[in-house]
């Protein structure tokens, strides 16, 4: 004559209710996790990312890849810029600590060359004619069509601190036929 602990049920309505509401908040939760984590999108304004990416195209941000980690060379990235406040889309190219340096069209990273296959060439070195060196947690950021992009070789946007770099873009969405991963 044991108890028999399994067989209790409580068919109460107010059992049932909360056991809704957790089951609602966790999927609540994690979809919120999901759209503002991976899902919060961007769209490119201008040709300064051609030929990775073209103006208008529509792109997803990840925002918790930087939360955990660090912005990696080569990363194309989304950031806020302290000139205007407003989004912009560059890849990085120079990490904190390096020195960065552009010398008849090509990129020095502390006194190396940067064998870049999406930057072919730079007509225009602006502030990185001299050595530009990165303090922590500061990027060096340029568009992968140097010659129509504003970006880190310009006072106005210099280099960029972590704090302004907003996520990794990751995927496209639009145009459909390029609809995929970027790399």
């Amino acid at each position: 004559m044991g108890l028999d602990l399994y067989t209790y049920e409580d068919n109460s309505i107010l059992r049932t209710i909360v056991h809704w509401i957790v089951d609602i908040a966790v999927v609540v939760s994690f979809a919120w996790f999901i759209v503002f984590g991976y899902l919060n999108q961007t769209i490119v304004n201008g040709h300064s990312m051609s030929p990775t990416l073209e103006a208008d195209d529509i792109c997803l941000v990840d925002r918790i890849s930087y939360s955990v980690g660090s912005p990696r060379r080569y990363d194309i990235v989304l950031f806020e810029r302290s000139d205007t406040g407003q989004p912009n889309v560059k890849r990085v190219i120079g990490l904190p600590g390096e020195t960065v340096q552009i010398i008849s069209g090509v990129i020095y990273i502390d006194g190396e060359p940067l064998d870049d296959e999406h930057i072919k060439h730079i007509s225009l070195s602006g502030i990185a004619e001299n050595p530009v060196l990165l303090e922590e947690d500061e990027y060096f950021l340029l568009g992968d069509n140097a010659d129509s992009s504003e970006d880190s070789r310009f006072p106005n946007i210099g280099n960029v601190d972590r704090k302004d770099i907003i996520g990794k873009i990751w995927f496209r969405l639009v145009p459909m036929e390029e609809l995929g991963f970027i790399k």
